[in-house]
């Protein structure tokens, strides 16, 4: 007797032949797109890379900044009448924050860069499955991280040292964050154009540590002379330190928006740069 479809547990087709049965069948897990498998593995060794030596690489800047604050703000607050209504020592706070986050983000990133050309270890980074922009992103990671980790200490440190307070979370996050972005892609095109291990080392101690301690880290430029005052207003660096003294005071000495805007056009004009050496090629390759 012939029985029908339904009686058997297979399904009929519209044309008359028999389909498979119907029965669900287990779903392997899809794994994730190897681009991001990779950005994940490099973003995760360059983490790991800075946790190693956490003794050099954030235990030393924490002790340096929070010396500066024993030094400068707790010895000399007593005879400087304050800032703006501000007591010295907690004024420098923020200035001392930025300059640390600053320096972490472009050593981390120009070192580990410029460590990667010269053991050609770059060379299987390019090799690997991702975009570009996630090669960059991923050797960068390190260098935010390392930063972050470094600002949030010093602030840690100081706030019950000095008695301060955040008085603007939102854009100390904020300014915080743009700020290691700019320096930690600034790092990155050093990195790539360094020749020698000094090249990278020259530009922080020639170029971004003179401009960070003339950029109002340790003084108001209301304090200082006019032809001075005007000078400081073309160092980008005074601007990104008020960024992030405005989210810590709730203070600025020049306007929120026009400080703002200039870190975020240095963030933006550094991570544009960097991102074309990767996406060119050009001396990552040689």
């Amino acid at each position: 007797m012939r029985r029908s479809g339904a009686e058997t547990g297979t399904s009929v087709s519209p044309g008359g032949g028999a389909r498979t049965p119907s029965s669900p069948v287990a779903e392997s897990p899809v794994p994730a797109p190897a681009p991001w498998r990779s950005l994940a593995w490099l973003a995760g060794r360059e983490c790991l890379r800075v946790s190693r030596l956490w003794t050099q690489t954030m235990l030393a800047p924490v002790v340096s900044s929070v010396l500066f604050i024993l030094v400068f703000g707790l010895s000399l607050s007593g005879r400087i009448s304050g800032i703006a209504g501000v007591p010295y020592d907690v004024f420098i706070v923020g200035g001392l924050a930025a300059m640390a986050m600053a320096q972490a983000a472009y050593s981390n990133n120009s070192s580990s860069i410029f460590q990667a050309r010269s053991d050609r270890y770059i060379h299987d980074v390019l090799s690997a499955p991702m975009h570009p922009w996630q090669m960059n992103l991923g050797l960068s990671v390190g260098g935010a991280y390392r930063a972050l980790v470094i600002g949030a200490a010093v602030m840690a440190i100081a706030i019950p040292l000095t008695g301060a307070s955040v008085e603007r979370p939102l854009a100390l996050i904020a300014a915080a964050l743009l700020l290691v972005v700019g320096f930690g892609a600034l790092g990155t095109v050093i990195g790539i154009y360094a020749e020698t291990f000094d090249h990278h080392t020259f530009v922080n101690n020639i170029v971004i540590l003179p401009l960070t301690f003339v950029g109002g880290v340790f003084y108001s430029i209301d304090s200082l002379p006019t032809p001075w005052e005007q000078i400081s207003h073309l160092n980008p660096i005074f601007y990104m330190v008020n960024s992030v003294r405005y989210g810590f005071l709730g203070a600025s000495d020049v306007s929120v928006v026009l400080s703002f805007a200039v870190t975020i056009a240095f963030a933006l004009v550094t991570v544009a740069w960097s991102q074309h050496l990767f996406a060119t090629g050009k001396r990552l390759k040689a």
